[in-house]
């Protein structure tokens, strides 16, 4: 018979990652409002980072705005049940 190969468990710093995306996909219906209030500067540069990474937010023409992928994101953070 085959066995089932053990589930793989999780590092810290995968844990720690996830939290950390949870956290950005949490605050970014806050981010895009301060996004379309011109207020980026009160967004912090790591976050910023972060998103772009995740390509969530772009720059574009020497400012930043969502991508697709970041206004699905914060469709479904806005539209999930509480």
């Amino acid at each position: 018979m085959a066995s089932n190969p053990s589930p793989r468990l999780s590092t810290p710093a995968e844990a720690a990652r996830s939290a950390d995306r949870e956290r950005l996909r949490q605050a970014l219906p806050a981010t895009a409002d301060l996004l379309q209030h011109r207020q980026a500067g009160q967004i912090d540069s790591n976050d910023i980072d972060a998103y772009v990474k995740l390509n969530w937010l772009e720059w574009h023409g020497g400012g930043l705005r969502l991508t697709i992928t970041g206004r699905n994101v914060c469709a479904q953070s806005v539209s999930a049940p509480a």
